[in-house]
């Protein structure tokens, strides 16, 4: 790894001082007349720039390279609650396709749990080649020890060139831990992956609160890791009939033990998801009080549609955070999606870009949101909302008189 160097005999009373204010985290610090450089350092590098000359050096240590030749296929974690296959590992299945196409890659899931063997078959029909089944009583239950374990040992063996994950509770705590055992990287909740030809994925997602989209690639390490959520790739159609094939692992029984365990396992409430959902009504900062949230109710139930909106509104209290769309709430991607008074900020689109239809509605002409809308209307939602209340009160009113 690169390194920062002070070389301690080039310090003296005329620069140490310098050489402390040179830096804008204070993680340079005098002791002795010695400088040390503690964990506040962000290898900035102001210090070697900036201070005294020759004080600091900066070693770049060359990172070891990988023989990508050796680590070939897409791997897919299978997510899943007693057998139940999440719909994201599909999506990323679908996905797992485009990028294998592009290297000739084959493309593998790993499924681990108990009593899975039979839903494994349903894996083949959406063009997997090899699922890899680990299949014992100590995986009933998700617990992180021995399902980490597992997924080494699947990576050792298969050495697949790139390992998807679902951005599920069970994902985002499984991912980094196996990632950590291979010391490579990890990008979390990725909106694109591309693949180049020399086999290094390129992982998309927002950055710096979704003002840039940034193009990660770890060249040097393998596998390639990254977790995208529920509902931003496309799942691909489901074949009639079945290929590939089901291998069976096993691990050994130190590897299954585990400091947790599993007393009881209570089911928690089924809650409406607006991942889900087919139709929904997005509202923004526009909605001037609380009180007209019963106007959207009026309008969400007459499309048969679910309630949704930024930020703001769930921390205003408003609306539930499972109900925020974006960045930092969930993914969706609907038939039909209206947005009422929203300025179309990335943190917001970027969880629901992927809409079939987008309708927006917004009294600024330069909202963003009308970049991406296939429909919109310049005006007030509160002039606006109401007439469309209206008009499908009476379209219903005419259907049931025919």
């Amino acid at each position: 790894m690169s390194k920062l160097i002070c070389h301690q005999e080039k310090v003296n009373a005329s620069n140490i001082q310098a050489l402390l204010d040179v830096c804008p985290f204070g993680a340079l610090q005098a002791e002795d007349g010695k400088v040390e450089i503690s964990a506040g350092c962000k290898m900035c590098r102001l210090c070697v720039k900036k201070g005294p000359q020759g004080v600091m050096e900066f070693i770049a240590e060359a990172a070891p390279a990988v023989d990508k030749n050796l680590w070939q296929g897409i791997a897919v974690y299978v997510d899943h609650v007693a057998g139940e296959i999440h719909p994201v590992t599909l999506e990323l299945i679908g996905k797992a396709r485009e990028l294998a196409a592009v290297v000739s890659f084959p493309i593998y899931c790993v499924f681990i749990g108990h009593n899975i063997k039979a839903k494994a078959q349903e894996l083949l029909h959406y063009g997997v080649d090899e699922v890899f089944v680990y299949d014992c009583a100590e995986l009933n239950h998700f617990r992180i020890e021995p399902y980490t374990a597992a997924c080494e040992d699947f990576i050792r063996k298969i050495k697949p060139s790139s390992l998807l994950v679902g951005a599920t509770t069970i994902g985002r705590s499984l991912a980094p831990r196996v990632a950590a055992r291979f010391r490579t990287g990890l990008t979390a909740d990725c909106t694109t992956l591309e693949m180049k030809e020399n086999t290094d994925l390129v992982q998309i997602r927002p950055a710096f609160g979704g003002n840039i989209m940034a193009q990660i690639i770890c060249p040097n390490t393998r596998p390639q890791m990254a977790t995208v959520r529920y509902k931003v790739m496309n799942a691909p159609a489901r074949q009639s009939e079945p290929s590939g094939k089901i291998t069976l692992c096993e691990l050994a029984p130190e590897k299954l033990v585990s400091a947790i365990k599993v007393l009881q396992v209570t089911h928690k409430e089924i809650e409406e998801n607006i991942s889900d959902a087919e139709v929904i009504i997005a509202v923004g900062r526009a909605l001037k009080s609380e009180k007209d949230m019963v106007m959207i109710g009026e309008l969400a139930h007459l499309l048969k549609a679910r309630i949704a909106g930024t930020r703001p509104l769930v921390e205003a209290g408003w609306l539930k955070a499972r109900q925020q769309i974006g960045l930092s709430g969930r993914t969706v991607k609907p038939k039909l999606i209206i947005t009422l008074g929203i300025s179309g900020a990335v943190q917001f689109t970027a969880g629901m870009n992927s809409s079939e239809q987008i309708f927006a509605i917004n009294q600024d002409p330069h909202a963003a949101i009308f970049n991406l809308a296939h429909y919109g209307i310049i005006g007030d939602l509160y002039e606006i909302v109401p007439q469309l209340i209206d008009k499908l009160k009476n379209s219903n009113t005419l259907a049931c008189a025919r």
